[in-house]
C-alpha cells in the first residue's frame, strides 16, 4: 500500500485512515464515516481533517491546526487528489505503510 501525504503550509503531513480518524470524525459531525454524502464539502475536509490528525498522532508528527485553520489551508484540487488517492489503495488502519510516499 502506498503512504498517502498531503501538504499544509508548506508542510507534508500523513494522510491516511485510522480507527482515531473514524472516531474523530463522529465527534466531530455526529455521524459515522459510512454516512458521508461524497457531493459535502464540508463532511469531506472535516473526514480529511481527522485523517491528517489521526495518522499524524501515529506517527509523531505534531499536526496543531484546528479544523477551520485546516479548511482555510487546503484547496478543492487538495481534497480530490486525496480522495483519488483513497481509492486508488490507501493503507487500511492497522496496516503498516509503506515508506513509498504519494504526495498530494
Amino acid at each position: 500500500m502506498k503512504r498517502i501525504e498531503i501538504t499544509v503550509n508548506g508542510t507534508a503531513y500523513p494522510c491516511y485512515p485510522t480507527g482515531g480518524a473514524m472516531l474523530r470524525f463522529h465527534q466531530e459531525t455526529g455521524k459515522e464515516i459510512t454516512e458521508i454524502d461524497p457531493r459535502s464539502f464540508t463532511q469531506l475536509c472535516t473526514y480529511l481533517w481527522c485523517c491528517v490528525v489521526s495518522a499524524s498522532k501515529r506517527e509523531g508528527k505534531d499536526f496543531n491546526l484546528s479544523l477551520m485553520d485546516f479548511a482555510d489551508s487546503v484547496s478543492l484540487d487538495d481534497m480530490t487528489a486525496w480522495n483519488q488517492a483513497l481509492q486508488g489503495g490507501a493503507a487500511p488502519a492497522g496496516e503498516d505503510v509503506e515508506d513509498e510516499k504519494k504526495s498530494l
